[in-house]
């Protein structure tokens, strides 16, 4: 593979933005940073642009008409290329409870997907994120419960897992058997995040001991602040070691709590997620999604139970957001890209614009639009 170079841009580091820089990228990582010299390749001006680590999306059940629990490979496929488009050059299909049967076909999609990105310039599937199959059914919002499942304490997780890649799941720690799901997750090194709860802080912190430090769509589907009970929210803000993700889309959470959220947790120990469900990327309408109808107006989303049913935003769009109410690049740019890496466990290979790791790029305009999306080091999208 010849090199590649990026020049004539600004570059979001960890350690700041850094202007009129170059790259060169060499075998699908990042060769270089400010670079002096250049071998024979291809070379980008990027004049204008903004260089950004790739967005990673940990949190999405669908994109363009294509919802994950009932995609076959080719439309994973499909929600993959979109993405792309959007900045996002790692993601997690994010499945809602569903029957046994349709979660073993889902799963082998996904081991099938897996197989066919590779070497392709596509936004990568890095694993699988079940949400709220052990939730609290009074915080369900638009899961179903009746596929909720229970754990009694002795058997393992049950849950049909990938060949490879990263296995995530959001489950309320107050059910029946909750942390001891919690030590079986972590000993079977799954990513355990809380969510969809109404849990007591005693419940938080036997669930923070046993190793559950992160915290699903903050605000949403939990327990709220009151000056005389933090709820899970307000656990979540006071406790320093727990990190969130958080839906920044102006609708789930008002821009003024997003922005209080963020500021006071800090920019390190946020990740920003889309939870886009299938009408992403479609133009307002009624839509079948997860069994019922989902009606989208205005960029909102409800379902039949009147349940705010995901969102209709890409990783884009959020990160367009959290700069519109004042975050600055560097910030957004570790809570769309580090952070979630950190949070998956790849952020020595993925979610910065460091020597070494993989040449996951994106180029954003004056304007927050993506003009160039490079994946390990091939272009994937040129919109200049």
């Amino acid at each position: 593979m010849l090199d590649t170079l990026l020049y004539n841009a600004a570059v979001s580091l960890p350690e700041g933005v850094v202007t009129d820089s170059s790259i060169v990228l060499s075998k699908g990582l990042i060769d270089t940073v400010n670079a002096t010299a250049f071998g024979a390749g291809e070379s980008f001006d990027c004049t204008g642009l903004m260089l950004m680590p790739g967005f990673i999306d940990v949190h999405i059940h669908g994109a363009i008409g294509i919802d994950v629990n009932s995609a076959d490979s080719e439309g994973l496929l499909k929600i993959a290329e979109f993405l792309t488009t959007k900045g996002v050059t790692a993601w997690m299909p994010t499945l809602v409870p569903d029957s046994d049967d349709n979660y073993a076909r889902t799963i082998s999609n996904i081991d099938r997907l897996m197989e066919m990105q590779q070497d392709k310039p596509i936004a990568q599937a890095v694993g699988v994120h079940y949400e709220g199959v052990y939730a609290n059914e009074k915080m369900c919002g638009a899961l179903r419960p009746e596929y909720f499942k229970k754990f009694s304490g002795g058997e393992s997780i049950g849950l049909p897992r990938l060949e490879r890649g990263i296995h995530m799941t959001t489950f309320a720690p107050e059910v029946e058997g909750g942390i001891g799901l919690i030590k079986e997750l972590k000993r079977q090194r799954w990513v355990a995040s809380i969510g969809h709860t109404k849990a007591d802080v005693e419940t938080l912190n036997n669930a923070f001991k046993a190793g559950a430090r992160h915290l699903t769509h903050f605000y949403n589907a939990m327990t709220g602040m009151h000056h005389r009970d933090v709820g899970v929210a307000g656990w979540g803000l006071t406790n320093p070691d727990v990190t969130f993700d958080i839906i920044a889309d102006g609708i789930h959470v008002d821009p003024r709590m997003l922005e209080f959220a963020c500021r006071t947790k800090g920019a390190d120990n946020v990740s920003l997620i889309s939870d886009a469900v299938a009408p992403t990327g479609l133009a307002d309408g009624e839509f079948e999604v997860w069994g019922e109808k989902i009606t989208v107006e205005n960029g909102r989303t409800q379902n039949e139970r009147g349940s705010i049913a995901g969102s209709v935003i890409t990783m884009l769009d959020a990160v367009k957001g959290m700069l519109s109410i004042g975050f600055s690049r560097s910030e957004v740019s570790r809570m769309a890209s580090l952070n979630p890496a950190k949070l998956l466990g790849v952020q020595s290979e993925r979610g910065s614009i460091e020597v070494g790791k993989r040449a996951d790029i994106v180029a954003l305009d004056s304007n927050g639009d993506v003009k160039l999306a490079v994946i390990a080091g091939k272009v994937a999208f040129d919109g200049r």
